[in-house]
């Protein structure tokens, strides 16, 4: 069999678009925290897949690199919901990290000792997830202290966004992002996935999901969400199926009213909103459907609103009911539900970065950029790519595929996968560059 072949000019990571993302490099995976319970590395691994969650008052990070400006992220287990009390439908439980304050140290050897300064102090904090920046120009630690009790922390990530780095979401949302983003297990999540697929990016990644909260209810808590969110660049919402329940629409124009009064309050703060599609239902388990009005409403808010393309939950799940539990209405953690909402935003988002402005530090001359041919299930690599660079082939959903350094295979890489497109990454100790690619079917 004969194979057309092209010559593919691979690009770096930046290009010009109106959403420019610029890289926040995540500096705390795999640092191990000195807490006052003693050394912690899961709080600390990067992942937001575990439930392992520590309760230490003291809690003292190294950062190696750096950096004039951290962003730090942390998130809080409860009953899982961003919230115990901005819904009346149902209850919510769980202790956030509520009073608290932020320190950092230049001279600390242990996270202990050393002289300490006192750069943030919250107070009275409801939500299970934030995200605050520090100064941290000449410093080497920072460190969380409260006096009383912090729940359960997951997670507490740091991120240098010195540059202006802006790869910041909150994903707001009904029980449906409760359960499927965060409740229900997963062994990837929208983060892990984009930083597959584009390895200059790892996005700090806020869970806003509420059980029984509709948009009436966000829009009367809409101050709430501005203080607690507002300082994240993107909100990833999900909302609609509590509107829309039980399948009529008299509903309709209120959850339009509502969602761009969301929309307006987000962009007036310089944040852009991607709108999902309301998650079908099975209507053989829940007895209704989302009414197509609803689904109307999210296109033309987003077509009005100039807003990026969101993921189309409701086609996939119509298609796809055996991924929705017994209620007909959520998703199914243990059939893959909440693992493909992961999948869908990331497919939806990775526009977003495949268009994203340059920040200038990564710019190259073009004729200076690594050149691919592909012939069959062969890939030829140009000259000038560098021997000991990382070639990775992964899938359209985020997963590696296959891994090898170019000096290993002589610039050409004979592969076995199936036909299809795939992501082609060649990672340089400078760059990280990647193209899509096609293989053809045998």
């Amino acid at each position: 069999m004969k194979y057309k072949f092209t010559t593919i000019l691979l690009g770096c990571f930046f290009s010009t678009q109106l959403f420019s993302i610029v890289p926040n490099q995540l500096l705390t995976r795999g640092v191990v925290a000195k807490t006052s319970d003693g050394d912690n590395s899961y709080i600390t691994d990067g992942q937001l897949t575990g439930w392992k969650n520590s309760k230490a008052k003291d809690i003292a990070i190294q950062i190696s690199n750096p950096v004039d400006t951290l962003l730090i992220t942390w998130e809080s287990m409860g009953d899982f919901a961003w919230a115990t009390d901005f819904t009346t439908g149902c209850s919510h439980n769980g202790t956030p990290l509520k009073n608290f304050k932020i320190l950092t140290s230049a001279n600390s050897t242990d996270g202990k000792d050393g002289d300490w300064e006192e750069v943030a102090v919250v107070e009275n904090n409801p939500v299970m997830s934030r995200a605050l920046s520090i100064p941290f120009s000449g410093k080497s630690w920072f460190r969380f202290v409260s006096d009383e009790s912090v729940g359960e922390i997951l997670e507490i990530e740091a991120f240098d966004i010195s540059n202006g780095g802006n790869d910041t979401w909150f994903f707001m949302g009904t029980s449906i992002s409760q359960m499927g983003m965060k409740q229900q297990d997963t062994d990837t999540t929208v983060a892990d996935l984009i930083h597959a697929r584009f390895p200059n990016y790892t996005p700090a990644m806020l869970r806003g999901g509420i059980g029984c909260i509709n948009s009436t209810e966000v829009v009367a808590r809409l101050s709430d969400y501005l203080k607690y969110a507002g300082n994240v660049k993107y909100w990833a919402i999900e909302m609609g199926t509590n509107d829309a329940w039980g399948g009529g629409d008299w509903n309709a124009e209120t959850f339009r009213k509502n969602m761009q009064t969301i929309i307006d309050s987000a962009q007036a703060r310089g944040i852009t909103p991607v709108l999902a599609r309301i998650i079908a239902t099975d209507p053989d388990k829940a007895g209704w459907q989302v009414n197509p009005k609803f689904l109307q409403i999210i296109d033309d808010l987003t077509e009005k609103n100039s807003l990026p393309q969101g993921p189309d939950f409701y086609s996939y799940f119509e298609s796809h009911p055996e991924l929705l539990g017994s209620d007909g209405v959520h998703p199914n953690g243990s059939a893959g539900g909440g693992q493909a909402m992961h999948h869908l935003w990331a497919e939806a988002l990775a526009p977003l970065y495949e268009q994203s402005g340059s920040t200038g530090e990564n710019d190259v001359n073009i004729n200076q950029l690594p050149k691919i041919r592909i012939e069959g299930k062969s890939i030829f690599l140009s000259d000038n790519i560098d021997k000991d660079c990382l070639l990775e082939i992964i899938s359209m959903n985020g997963a590696v595929l296959e891994s090898c350094r170019v000096a290993e295979r002589e610039n050409v890489i004979t592969t076995n996968l199936v036909g299809g497109n795939y992501i082609l990454v060649l990672k340089t100790p400078e760059k990280v560059f990647n193209t899509k690619i096609f293989l053809p079917f045998d």
